[in-house]
């Protein structure tokens, strides 16, 4: 009975050490995935947000989520208080012009930040800093 029990805990160590090197073997592989998914985000361009800021440009840039995006605070805050005033005087009639103006801006940036190359909207949107169009 304690042969067996000798047995059984041999094999139970055996598959213990096994696990053990299972698991090193798993932590490793997931460090390697992570870095090369890490590599791959920066060759794709991680830093350059020129789909996010155009799309949002062209969906709501009325609101100037798109410049909130690329750093322009101010310029943000001012096409969002713009709207907002413009909504507040659509029931007299003024304020559809102001909304329909700060959404055009927003479309035609849009399509500016969309049309360039990465490198281009790089340079210019993140690197140069130019706020408008």
């Amino acid at each position: 009975m304690s042969d067996d029990n000798k047995d059984f805990g041999e094999k139970a160590e055996e598959a213990f050490d096994k696990a053990k090197e299972e698991a090193k073997t798993f932590g490793n592989e997931a460090k390697k995935t992570a870095s090369e998914f890490a590599d791959g985000l920066k060759g794709a361009g991680g830093d350059n947000k020129k789909i996010l800021a155009g799309i949002l440009a062209i969906i709501v840039g009325s609101l100037g989520i798109h410049k909130f995006v690329l750093g322009y605070q101010k310029e943000g805050i001012i096409l969002l208080v713009v709207t907002i005033i413009g909504m507040v005087l659509s029931c007299i009639g003024i304020g559809i012009f102001l909304v329909w103006a700060t959404g055009l801006i927003g479309l035609i940036e849009g399509i500016i930040y969309l049309t360039k190359t990465d490198e281009d909207f790089y340079n210019t949107y993140q690197v140069g800093r130019k706020p408008w169009f």
